[in-house]
């Protein structure tokens, strides 16, 4: 593996869209205790349960420690699932793998952001942090693919969505939050976007989905569907503590071009929930001083926009919730040439998030 000190701009790379053609998804197996309950045991078969879905349509690799290896290879086996001994701090690839990009000529090559468990020792979630920092070096060196690091510039994959065509989404409340890059001015971490992902217009979207413990992330909350097209996290309700957040975001997606000058058609997504864990759920995970807390009076962030696309198809949340069938529907008419295959979320959002967290596309 190559380390660049050039960027992908200049290289002629750029950020593929979601829904461009997929070489594999990667995934990293739960198992973490003061984060999954029952010793992970719960979370692990969700996690196969997604793996499964996504390998319907394409290969899926998943890194697994060395003390997890035999248990995720009997409980993964599958032809077109592929298990690495990988170590983690924790299974959320989003935010710890590279961000892939690609060239005119099919050559792929990775970006490694800087990791700091979102936010650090400012409201971070988690320390140590330091062998969720090497995974994106070591799935480009497992790939062969040349890597750009940007030291010194904290990112997290579920902070930003492209279209593929210059336009990318994300929102002040985590790449304005001065936890993340508190040397840096707006404008300088645009460059730096830009630089990076070979973006030309950035969408700011004031906030993310209410208690969102990634600090609003967009990947929560909005989502293109395909260049001109959004998909935004919805309610109605002026009691729901997301009422003035979406309608922030809806203000900003309906005023402002994408990098083509189009005006977004926005789709409406309903928000499920309310949502909380159990006490007998947070009761089943460990508790460590500096780890986020489980406490069911905390309200959970569960939104079906956390979803994946993969190559005919769309993976999506389920949560045992009255707005399961409304939300399905919604993808289906929105992804009219893919197959939805919704799968049960409740248990990977106890973690902190849902289908999109985990996984990681690596373009073809």
């Amino acid at each position: 593996m190559t380390t660049l000190c050039s960027t992908p701009r200049t290289d002629g790379f750029r950020m593929p869209a979601e829904w461009e053609r997929h070489k594999q998804t990667w995934m990293l197996w739960p198992e973490r205790p003061d984060n999954w309950r029952a010793g992970g045991k719960p979370a692990q078969a969700a996690f196969t349960e997604v793996a499964r879905a996504i390998a319907r349509f394409e290969p899926v690799s998943v890194g697994v420690s060395a003390a997890q290896y035999d248990n995720a290879c009997a409980r993964l086996e599958h032809p077109r699932i592929r298990v690495v001994e990988l170590s983690s701090d924790d299974a959320w690839v989003r935010d710890t793998g590279p961000t892939f990009v690609i060239n005119g000529e099919g050559e792929v090559r990775g970006v490694d952001w800087d990791f700091n468990a979102w936010g650090g020792f400012q409201g971070g979630l988690y320390a140590p942090w330091q062998r969720d920092d090497q995974v994106a070096r070591k799935i480009l060196a497992l790939e062969h693919c040349s890597r750009y690091r940007t030291r010194g510039f904290v990112l997290e994959g579920g902070a930003i969505h492209v279209d593929g065509e210059g336009t990318l989404l994300t929102t002040e409340e985590c790449l304005l939050n001065p936890n993340r890059n508190p040397h840096l001015t707006r404008q300088a971490i645009e460059e730096t976007l830009r630089e990076y992902l070979a973006v030309e217009r950035i969408i700011w979207l004031p906030e993310g989905l209410y208690n969102d413990e990634t600090d609003g992330h967009v990947d929560n909350f909005c989502c293109f569907v395909r260049p001109g097209e959004v998909l935004l996290a919805w309610t109605d309700d002026p009691q729901e503590p997301n009422y003035d957040r979406c309608r922030a975001a809806l203000e900003v997606l309906e005023k402002t071009p994408d990098a083509r000058g189009r005006l977004l058609r926005v789709h409406r997504l309903p928000i499920p929930g309310p949502l909380h864990a159990t006490e007998a759920e947070c009761a089943a995970v460990d508790r460590v001083a500096g780890s986020q807390p489980r406490n069911p009076l905390i309200r959970l962030a569960g939104s079906y926009v956390n979803f994946l696309i993969v190559n005919g198809g769309i993976i999506a949340p389920a949560f045992g919730d009255p707005l399961d069938a409304q939300a399905e529907t919604i993808l289906r008419d929105c992804f009219a040439d893919r197959e939805v295959v919704m799968v049960p979320g409740r248990e990977i959002l106890l973690g902190g998030g849902n289908i999109h967290c985990i996984t990681q596309q690596q373009p073809a």
